[in-house]
Order: structure tokens, then sequence, then C-alpha cells
């Protein structure tokens, strides 16, 4: 009885395999089911071929575009072209992307209704919790439309001041003169000082003792300041605008000139070394003087 029990349990089992292997060697020989994964798998690299061919070419036209409207009559700010550029190439390339998944995903046999619509219900539930977010991206299309700044602009938000690196949607990417890298949510910019929009002035207040005479100090500043224009190239002499201010101990004058927005720092600090160089080349010429004159 064992036996036969046994005997029969064999039988069961070579069956079962001599099925599961007929099932195997059905599955590798079906012609139709590989055509159907060949003809898919070259459909799937058709469409991604084809996305990133559409996506050069939108790319090609969109940069084609803003160099005719850049050098036709129609005067825009240059500085809008940078960033509008860089944002419509965003937009097409996420788009072209999420249309190939879908297409994909609907070759892979994936039923794309209920996907779609499952993903409409999820975007709205995201929209609803990421209020912050749409802020975000409201927010940095006012500042792109208003041309409130641009890629390559000097600008203050807040503490944070910069140069700006980029603009999206919904940040915005500062970097800073000692290179510290700031990425600012566009929905926490609620104001915003532009450097770059006109000439900046540079200001520089010098002290000097009340026991040196005002007319020798002038003289003295003009012939730096003009050393100054020499060898920057600036676009004015520094103006020496007179007597800031006035103590018992002190006077103070200020000297000013306009200066691209983005070198502000560094004419300041040239105009203070000019004027000390001045300052020492007259305390050498004056002991030089009075040693000739002990000599004598």
């Amino acid at each position: 009885m064992n036996g036969w029990l046994k005997e029969g349990a064999t039988e069961e089992v070579i069956e079962a395999a001599v099925t599961w292997k007929d099932r195997v060697w059905d599955w590798f020989t079906d012609t139709a089911m590989w055509q159907n994964v060949m003809f898919s798998g070259l459909r799937i690299i058709v469409i991604f071929l084809l996305t990133r061919l559409f996506v050069k070419i939108i790319y090609r036209v969109i940069d084609r575009s803003l160099e005719r409207r850049e050098k036709g009559r129609l005067q825009v700010n240059p500085r809008r072209f940078v960033t509008v550029g860089e944002l419509l190439k965003n937009v097409t390339s996420i788009t072209s992307n999420f249309i190939m998944v879908m297409l994909i995903l609907g070759e892979l046999g994936v039923q794309l209704g209920p996907l779609i619509a499952g993903a409409g219900v999820v975007g709205l539930a995201i929209g609803f919790g990421a209020q912050s977010m749409v802020k975000d991206v409201i927010t940095g299309f006012f500042i792109i439309l208003e041309d409130q700044f641009a890629v390559g602009d000097v600008i203050q938000t807040g503490s944070l001041k910069g140069t700006v690196e980029m603009i999206g949607l919904r940040s915005t990417r500062l970097v800073s003169w000692t290179g510290e890298v700031h990425i600012i949510p566009n929905g926490m910019i609620t104001n915003v000082t532009n450097y770059s929009l006109g000439n900046a002035l540079a200001v520089v207040d010098l002290p000097f003792s009340n026991t040196r005479k005002l007319e020798e100090t002038l003289e003295m500043l003009k012939k730096a300041m003009l050393q100054l224009k020499e060898s920057r190239e600036l676009a004015a002499v520094p103006s020496i605008m007179g007597v800031q201010s006035l103590t018992a101990s002190e006077y103070v004058i200020r000297i000013a000139v306009e200066c691209p927005p983005g070198v502000r720092s560094e004419v300041e600090r040239e105009i203070q070394m000019y004027a000390k160089e001045a300052l020492e080349e007259e305390e050498e010429l004056r002991l030089a003087t009075e040693a000739a004159k002990q000599e004598g």
C-alpha cells in the first residue's frame, strides 16, 4: 500500500515537472508573444528617440526666437532673455518627459485611464497640502513676468546679497561675493533691492586732522583721484564733494563716483588706497625736505 502511494506521488511529481517544462517551452517558443515584445521594445525606443529629438528642436527654436527678438527693433530688456529661455526649456523638458513616461507605460500594458484619474486626485490633494509650493511657483512666475530681477543681477533680499545664478519657478539661487550659495524659495522673497538696474554710487568718507590745511588736503586728493581715473578707467574722475562733517579734532572729506554695481566695493577700496598712498608720498616728501634743510 505504501509503495503504491509512493509510486503515485512520484508519477504526479513527474507529470507536474513535465507540464511546467511544456509551459516554459511554449512560452519561449511563442512567436506571437515575442513579436509583441519586439515591437513594443522598438516602439519604446522610437518614443524615447522622438522625445529627445523633439526637446532638442524646441530648445533650438527657443534660442533662435530669443535671438531674433534681441536683435529686433522691439526694445526689451535683454536681461530677461536668459531667464525666460531657461524657464521655457525647463517646462518643455518636464512636459515632454511626462508624456514619454505615459506612452512607455502604455506600451508595457499599464492602463493609463485609472492611472491618470488617480494622478489627478493625488495632484489635487497635493495642491491643497502644498500651498507653500504653489505660492513659490506663483511668485516665481511674477518675478520673471515683471522682470524684478534676472540672471546675472546683483540683488539683496532680506539679509542675503549676491549675484543671481538661477531663477526657477520654485526657488532662486544666489551666489555671494565670498562664494556662498543661497537657495531661496520664491515665496519668501517679499522685497528685493536690485543693484544692477543702474549705476551704483561709490562713496568714501576720509577723516583728516584739523592740523592739516583744507586746501592742501583737497589738492592732494584731486591728484590722487586723477591717478585712479587713469588706472581704473572710470567713466569720470571721482568727485571731491567737500567737507562732510567737522569736529574739534578732525574734518571729514567725502569722495563719490558712479561705477558699475558689481564693482562698487572694489572702487571704494581703491579710493581709500590711492588716498593713503598720496598721504604717504606727501609725508615722505616732507621728511626729505626737513632732512635736506638740516643738512644745509
